[in-house]
């Protein structure tokens, strides 16, 4: 499987569902076990819902497989985030879902391609615990 990439967009809340099974179904094409495609396809769906709140366009999602991992690509418009955030207080009503990714992703990377951000994340194909 080494050399598949598989790649799609998305730019309105009414693609989410058809992003969703994108992830899930790739990334299990990929070799990930169900249990860890369903965490990326939460983390997926997480950065594309920001997208969709906090900028103008849609963004691009893309999938691969790399020194044992499952490598996702979600690039968009939007500005640099940070990495590192403490989870946010039960009752706050924003700012958990990247606080979500970091913690559901065995790597988690933010930078800029173009004049996009890219969040990269990664997910062991062979995972312990």
């Amino acid at each position: 499987m080494s050399g598949q990439s598989f790649q799609t967009t998305y730019s309105e809340p009414g693609d989410l569902a058809k992003l969703r099974e994108f992830v899930r179904g790739h990334a299990a094409a990929l070799g990930l076990p169900d249990e860890r495609a369903e965490l990326l396809t939460l983390a997926v769906s997480e950065l594309a819902t920001n997208t969709l709140q906090h900028t103008a366009g849609g963004g691009t999602v893309r999938l691969w497989t790399s020194g044992g991992r499952v490598i996702c690509d979600v690039t968009d418009g939007g500005a640099i985030r940070s990495l590192g955030r403490p989870m946010p207080a039960a009752d706050a009503l924003r700012g958990r879902g990247l606080a979500i990714v970091e913690r559901i992703c065995d790597e988690v990377a933010v930078d800029t391609a173009g004049d996009n951000t890219r969040v990269r994340l990664a997910l062991d194909l062979d995972h312990a615990g």
